[in-house]
């Protein structure tokens, strides 16, 4: 596993703001099921959408794609949930009495 530097990176993309977002969306996707572009050697979502982006395989054109509604999704998959409020915590994880 190579390590990854900020400067591998910045050849592909026109800042480091911009990489920030770029490798974000890049490792949203991968983590929710996208192929890899890159063997994924046991890495995380964001090692590995780094390496993307330092072999040139992903760029900012990333940015522009939208992302599918549920009403594009096909019949039987479902919309990845990313809103916090969507989120469900089974049972109580603190108590708010001293008993």
């Amino acid at each position: 596993m190579a390590r990854i530097t900020v400067e591998d990176c910045t050849d592909n993309v026109s800042n480091l703001f911009q990489l920030v977002l770029v490798a974000a969306k890049r490792a949203r996707q991968l983590a929710n099921g996208a192929e890899p572009l890159v063997p994924w050697e046991n890495d995380k979502p964001t090692v590995v959408a780094l390496r993307e982006v330092a072999e040139g395989y992903v760029t900012e054109s990333i940015l522009e794609e939208r992302e599918r509604s549920s009403d594009e999704l096909a019949d039987g998959e479902q919309a990845p949930s990313t809103l916090p409020g969507d989120l469900f915590l089974p049972g109580p994880f603190f108590s708010a009495s001293n008993e």
